[in-house]
């Protein structure tokens, strides 16, 4: 009994053709490609995170510092109007 080509299994030696291999090329060069826009996206979103947070909490320290300096300035001169439009107020009563 002699096999017939429709029934030989292909071995790994075989010749893959041209265009087969092209088309596999162009595969993985399409793969690589995606693989490294997500790997610059999600760096490029994980520094854009990093800078916005370093940013907020200086500006935040600079506010904070910028009140508090404020209120030491501008608190102390408040108290004393108040309180010595109070006293005047009292001694008109008196």
């Amino acid at each position: 009994m002699t096999k017939q080509s429709s029934d030989v299994i292909p071995t790994l030696t075989d010749v893959v053709p041209a265009e087969a291999a092209a088309e596999d090329r162009e595969a993985q060069r399409e793969n690589l490609i995606a693989e490294l826009q997500t790997e610059l996206a999600s760096g490029a979103f994980a520094l854009t995170e990093r800078l916005l947070h370093n940013a907020c909490s200086e500006m935040e320290a600079t506010l904070f510092e910028q009140v508090s300096n404020r209120l030491r300035q501008e608190l102390p001169e408040l108290i004393d109007g108040v309180l010595r439009r109070h006293l005047e107020t009292g001694k008109d009563t008196d």
